[in-house]
């Protein structure tokens, strides 16, 4: 966007360190590349190796002493394009890592070659690794300047506790504000995406000052309408900000601004509302201070006709007119403009500011709201889901960051389902956690009613803010629906809501329709179907966090069940896996580190320890039940009393709970009460080229039961990776001892290729309801391939828990009426770090309802 791009700005202070004099004084002085340890009891590894460089011929060393050292901070950055850079596709992302050996900080530069390590969460922030080779990069524009650069790493595992006290031996790596080592930029940004503001560049003391109006000229917005093009200067604008967009960061590595950001907001007087354009520097200054209801008055702005292609929110107000045929400008210069906050009790009634309009609606309501419109929600948070990611473009390294919620307003059984994109607002998009009073705007209707099950959710637009709220002295606190919402959550006990709330885990949504022709339709991507032999490659290329939807071919030849006592061993078998040696170093050995995610393992983690919130469906003809469809479902709690009791750290033994009890069915192959094999997996398993084992579920999948008093300890778990290290909370709990909201087990599903030489080890979460069936797929694996919400409810004295035993008796002897039946499988993938990677099968289709 060439017409929006600034010219460059003055650059920060150099970062790097500097190396003059050091042969003469090789102890340096403060900011120095070497300063001895005095008072130690030992000397820094970091300035062994930094002495180890200064003697050696090369610009790099392989550190005499290889020793551990803590990993303080992750951040990254845009790196503009150098002389001697090769063509590129896209942004380059760096990333600084300040490391502690014990005695010193070091801020260094992460060799790109290494960036895969961050990408999948391997090299974060409380590890221990070891670095095998070091260099220095010379900064050739300052005089005796160097930064120390790591090229090889083993990452080992995670520490339980960081001293943070250790002092950076180079002193300005402590200056604030930060600044990246290399490049002209003066901030990082934040680690996962580019929408969140991050870093200390970032103000929030902005604070209302009177103004005398008395020599100020102020002109309205139709007035200006009309003479902007005729006039050299503009007088005063005095509006209210009605709506506030997310922060959208545009720097590109042949561009030299150097915070290359822009915000936009709807501001209104009594005449109209226009857009106005905050740029580049003015963003890090004033974004968190602008908040939505706010009066300003500008001064010194520019105004230009509008960007063509320039979304323009729904009108706030249909009485309002809304210019769209120019838009204001706000930047430090061309003219540097002013901004002044009017404090609310200076506002006049005389000057017709509007008011803000909210939308609000309940849960109630939505089933009649058309698709795409625009609302505010109001209530209490009762699910919250796991921080994941998605792709902006492929072959791209930008991601959009999101988690899923659930919002419970009291005028429904079913809650509103949020699909919660980052909103700029760290601060809270972070912490969010159940058992919060929580208020959304601008959000818009997502349906499709000819689906099954039917879709229906809302998801955040480019203005939509979030606000944990107290609901006291709240402009909105006196509107009708906002009354009812604070009547109905009085009515709730505090143990009714803890009972009631769930936090992280594997969430399949939204739903896939009931054909795969819909589904065909309703995805966006270049190929429709991978085939089996590229689904390692698919897996390989997910980044930390995010999440993909891939169909395969193939035919099921496996399943089987594994039950809450055998899920508990699999916690600690499993530990095997997770040793020092998930570390990775160059590309070889990180490649042989990726791999370890294929090793074969059917020890799982799924132990419940509470009542159920994903239910499954039965299959017994003689007890039949509908498919839960997505929020139009009732969920159906299954409690689990042997479970209830025990933790993840149980070492309890590896004996199913079912007898088993062989038969054979002929051709169908072999058939166990927990167990099902084809004849034709014995015929073929031991021809494979390759076999995948992704059938592992993993404590960060499973969702928890909330537990107030460890809300800071959950929302951590399942918010993304920090960029800096936090301390942990003293004695920490472990994630498994927290009570599961899911008490079935699960199932291994093994995909046979169509080939029949490729297979693949997934799992599979059932989900049951307990009403009558509601659909023609009855007695088949596909009666339970679908989505639940959710929405725990306790068990009334009406309802009956399904005995475990038969409900998975029921799935395995439906998967035997799908032998060497080709199927359609849809996988859900997500990279959950450390060479950990989920896969869940979420529906299959068979031809019957395929087109």
């Amino acid at each position: 966007m060439s017409d929006e791009s600034e010219q460059p700005q003055e650059g920060p202070s150099g970062a790097g360190l500097d190396w003059s004099n050091l042969e003469r004084n090789r102890a340096g002085v403060p900011g120095g590349v070497i300063r001895r340890a005095r008072g130690q009891g030992c000397m820094s590894w970091i300035q062994k190796v930094l002495e180890q460089i200064i003697d050696s011929p090369l610009k790099w060393v392989t550190p005499k002493e290889v020793a551990f050292v803590s990993v303080l901070a992750v951040q990254r950055y845009l790196l503009e394009e150098e002389p001697n850079d090769t063509v590129r596709g896209g942004p380059l992302y760096c990333y600084d890592v300040t490391i502690s050996d014990g005695v010193y900080q070091e801020k260094c530069y992460l060799d790109p070659s290494l960036n895969s390590l961050v990408y999948k969460n391997i090299l974060k922030v409380g590890i221990e690794m070891k670095i095998s080779r070091v260099s220095c990069l010379y900064n050739e524009k300052r005089l005796g300047q160097g930064i120390l650069c790591i090229d090889n790493v083993q990452c080992g595992r995670t520490l339980d506790a960081i001293s943070l006290e250790t002092p950076f031996r180079n002193r300005a790596h402590g200056v604030k504000p930060e600044r990246p080592l290399r490049g002209g930029k003066s901030h990082y940004l934040a680690l996962w995406n580019n929408e969140d503001p991050y870093g200390d560049i970032w103000l929030t003391d902005k604070q209302p000052k009177e103004h005398n109006f008395t020599n100020t000229k102020i002109i309205s917005l139709s007035h200006l309408e009309t003479t902007w093009t005729d006039r050299n200067d503009f007088p005063a604008l005095l509006v209210r900000i009605l709506r506030k967009s997310k922060l959208r960061y545009y720097g590109k590595p042949d561009k030299k601004t150097i915070e290359p950001y822009q915000t936009v907001l709807e501001v209104a007087d009594r005449s109209g509302t226009v857009l106005v354009i905050l740029w580049n520097a003015l963003c890090p200054e004033w974004y968190k201070s602008l908040r939505v209801g706010l009066v300003l008055l500008l001064q010194d702005y520019s105004v230009k006709k509008s960007y063509q292609f320039r979304m323009h929110p729904l009108p706030v107000d249909p009485q309002i007119k809304s210019i769209s045929t120019m838009e204001i400008g706000l930047n430090l210069r061309d003219p540097p403009t002013n901004i002044i906050i009017i404090p609310e009790n200076q506002v006049k009634p005389e000057w017709k500011l509007p008011k803000l309009n909210y939308r609000f609606i309940t849960r109630s309501e939505l089933d009649d709201m058309p698709k795409d419109s625009i609302c505010d929600v109001i209530g209490l948070l009762v699910f919250v889901g796991r921080v994941q990611r998605s792709k902006k473009k492929e072959n791209r390294e930008d991601f959009w960051s999101y988690r899923w919620i659930h919002i419970a307003d009291g005028s429904s059984e079913q809650p509103f389902i949020v699909e919660l994109f980052s909103t700029s607002q760290p601060e809270i998009f972070e912490n969010i956690h159940p058992m919060t009073h929580f208020m959304c705007t601008q959000l818009k209707v997502v349906r499709n009613d000819a689906q099954v099950p039917k879709l229906l959710y809302l998801t955040t637009t480019n203005e939509s803010r979030v606000f944990i709220t107290d609901l006291n002295d709240q402009p909105y606190t006196n509107d009708t629906k906002v009354q009812n919402f604070i009547q109905w959550i009085a009515t709730k006990t505090e143990s009714g809501e803890v009972k009631n709330t769930v936090i992280g885990g594997y969430y399949p949504y939204p739903p896939v329709p009931e054909t795969f022709s819909k589904y065909s339709s309703s995805v966006k991507v270049h190929s429709l179907l991978t085939p089996v032999s590229e689904v390692k490659k698919e897996i390989e290329v997910l980044q930390y966090r995010e999440q993909k939807r891939i169909a395969i071919q193939g035919i099921i030849t496996v399943v089987k069940y594994i039950p809450h006592s055998s899920a508990a061993e699999s916690a600690s078998a499993s530990e095997t896996y997770q040793n020092a040696d998930q570390t990775s170093t160059s590309k070889a050995s990180r490649e042989e580190s990726e791999s370890q995610g294929r090793i074969s393992t059917w020890h799982q983690y799924d132990r419940s320890m509470s009542s159920q919130c994903f239910q499954p469906a039965s299959l017994s003809p003689s007890n039949k039940r509908r498919i839960l469809q997505g929020p139009y479902s009732k969920p159906f709690a299954v409690p689990q009393a042997e479970a209830s009791t025990q933790t993840y750290g149980t070492r309890i033994g590896m004996l199913s709970i079912f007898q088993r009890q062989e038969s054979f069915g002929g051709k169908t192959g072999k058939i166990l009460s927990d167990r099902w094999e084809s004849q034709m997996w014995r015929d073929k398993k031991y021809h494979l080229i390759d076999h995948l084992h992704y059938s592992r579920v993993y404590p960060e999948s499973i969702p928890r039961k909330f537990l107030f008093e460890h809300r800071n300890f959950l929302a951590q778990q399942y918010n993304s990776q920090p960029a800096k290290y936090i301390p942990p909370e003293e004695r920490p709990p472990k994630l498994e001892d927290f009570k599961s909201a899911r008490s079935l087990g699960h199932f291994e599903v093994t995909i046979l290729g169509l080939n029949h030489d490729i297979a693949i080890d997934v799992a599979f979460l059932p989900m049951y309801s307990p009403e009558d069936v509601r659909t023609s797929q009855i007695d088949t694996l596909l009666t339970c391939m679908n989505y639940s919400c959710v929405y725990p409810q306790e068990v009334t004295d009406s309802d009956q828990s399904p005995d475990p035993k038969a409900l998975a008796g029921d799935i395995i002897k439906a998967v035997t009426e799908l032998d060497r039946v080709h199927i359609v499988g849809i996988l859900d993938i997500c990279n959950l770090g450390n060479n950990k990677v989920e896969i869940y099968l979420q529906k299959i289709y068979i031809p019957e309802n395929m087109p």
